[in-house]
């Protein structure tokens, strides 16, 4: 990378980039682009932590033999509402989206329609899963187990991940509802973006490794961990260790995979764990057709109210307005497509090698 390189890129071109590295790793063209669409989702939304800035993580995975390009994705087990699906270790990024569409399908053939997955690999944002439903008129519902970082509230042992967990909501005139989060206070990809920056965490992301309250966003090399949502007991992180608990069940102990502190990690390099109960790693996705409980438009017809009513709350002093769920990101979609998807110069530098490595012509930028 040159001080001259522009971090600025515009959107097709960076998906038209993740696509070709999708494809050098042994991806078909079709696995490539539905990978490539569903990374790029975290980008759009303003969710950098888990956009294109892990793309190389991808590759190191495939390169040490944890990611198969070209997996056989199979339902091992249904009934007409659920189903278990196998990852054969594929990407996550193309794993999830076949099974949320078997929970969609279902859904639309019996009211409602349960996956639960094993054998897969980091999927992204929960959001682009679960809002493949909303077009639909479901309500959808995406989550993950990740790999243990997160010491549940008074353990200085690292067991659960930070397990996100999404629910999309279709409205009317109105965008959909949307509420995606980790259960931790922080997603470890917010701690990345911090150690780029040379910045401090604010209290109540991190502890060390004696439990004590930490700012240093390197504490997880350590022993430190990653506290749940709260970040202390008096702030009810017990209620963010029981959310993560319960995505770390319906993601693994339901559909065979890893759970707990088994789960793999993410990085390449870092030691699978040993006497793992399971396959790769859970996800676990549901749909809702809006019309098996009532019809759809009246069902959207008091959303819009709903989300109206929210908006037009009174806001404490120094703040515009009241949000509601999916408002940051669907607005930094649109802004995004139109102006580009900024990247620190730290990612650029690693797109860079990684594109040169595998012999894929670097994006344009603005």
């Amino acid at each position: 990378m040159t001080n001259t390189l522009p971090t600025v890129v515009p959107y097709q071109q960076l998906l038209d980039f993740t696509i070709a590295i999708f494809q050098s790793l042994g991806c078909s063209a079709g696995d490539a682009r539905t990978a490539a669409v569903a990374l790029l989702s975290a980008d759009l939304r303003g969710i950098d932590s888990h956009g294109v800035a892990r793309l190389s993580g991808y590759a190191r995975l495939k390169e040490a033999g944890r990611a198969n390009p070209t997996p056989k994705v199979r339902i091992v087990h249904e009934t007409p509402s659920t189903a278990v699906v196998d990852g054969d270790s594929g990407l996550g990024l193309v794993v999830a989206p076949f099974a949320m569409r078997v929970a969609i399908e279902k859904a639309m053939r019996v009211g409602t329609g349960w996956v639960s997955v094993n054998n897969s690999n980091h999927f992204g944002i929960a959001g682009y899963h679960a809002l493949q439903a909303v077009s639909e008129d479901m309500i959808g519902i995406a989550m993950t187990n990740a790999s243990a970082l997160v010491a549940p509230t008074f353990s200085l042992e690292r067991l659960l991940g930070t397990n996100p967990i999404c629910v999309a909501v279709p409205a009317g005139e109105e965008p959909a509802f949307v509420a995606d989060l980790a259960t931790t206070t922080a997603a470890n990809g917010k701690l990345e973006i911090l150690q780029r920056k040379s910045e401090a965490a604010p209290l109540g992301w991190i502890q060390d490794s004696q439990g004590r309250p930490s700012t240093d966003p390197h504490e997880l090399k350590s022993g430190g961990a990653l506290l749940p949502l709260g970040g202390d007991r008096d702030h009810g992180s017990h209620k963010g260790y029981a959310l993560g608990a319960v995505v770390d069940i319906l993601s693994a102990v339901l559909s065979g995979a890893n759970y707990g502190p088994w789960v793999p990690p993410f990085p390449a390099y870092v030691p699978m764990p040993t006497g793992m109960p399971g396959k790769g790693i859970g996800h676990f996705f549901g749909a809702m057709r809006v019309d098996a409980f009532r019809p759809a438009v009246d069902f959207k017809r008091d959303m819009d109210k709903w989300i109206r009513r929210f908006r037009s709350a009174t806001p404490v002093p120094g703040q515009e307005k009241v949000l509601i769920p999916g408002d940051p990101e669907r607005e930094m979609e649109t802004e995004r497509r139109q102006s580009g998807i900024p990247l620190l110069p730290a990612v650029v530098e690693d797109l860079s090698s990684l594109a040169a490595k595998l012999g894929v012509p670097l994006f344009e930028t603005f």
